[in-house]
């Protein structure tokens, strides 16, 4: 059973998640050659405040623009 991890930043729309949800299961589908019903993929929505990037937080950094 293939599983897939997808780490993100919050605030995208459910939309855009299943998305990315049924055509990363479809990839996996064709390339691996295995059933729809067997692929699992999870997203996790990381908080901005939990993102860092060059040593600040990404909340930090939008709030100083």
């Amino acid at each position: 059973m293939p599983i897939v991890n997808v780490n993100m930043m919050e605030g995208r729309p459910k939309e855009k998640i299943e998305k990315v949800i049924a055509e990363i299961t479809e990839t996996i589908t064709s390339t691996l050659e295995v059933p729809k019903e067997s692929v699992r993929v999870i997203v996790t929505e990381i908080p901005k405040s939990h993102w860092g990037i060059a040593g600040e937080s990404v909340e930090k950094r939008n709030s100083s623009n």
